[in-house]
């Protein structure tokens, strides 16, 4: 039984930094989308137009903070197992 408990509490734990690392890498994503937009959205939309641009650049950024979410927890995993062998 003390076997099973170490197990689901290392898994646990790995899901845990997993989760947490996903976090950190979504925001500072969010972050460098946001400010990578504002960047083109001053240079090529027009006064008008710039609502438009930023609900685009909303996308994207939901777009990209979702694709390298999923990638670092990949990687996180990954680590972990191999920091395990």
């Amino acid at each position: 039984m003390d076997d099973d408990k170490r197990i689901t509490e290392q898994a646990m734990e790995t899901i845990t930094s997993a989760v947490e690392a996903t976090k950190d890498a979504a925001v500072t994503a969010v972050k460098k989308v946001k400010k990578a937009a504002k960047k083109v959205a001053k240079k090529v939309a027009p006064k008008k137009a710039k609502k438009a641009s930023k609900k685009k650049a909303k996308k994207a950024a939901k777009k990209t903070a979702k694709k390298t979410a999923t990638k670092t927890a990949k990687k996180a995993t990954k680590k972990k197992k191999k920091a395990k062998r």
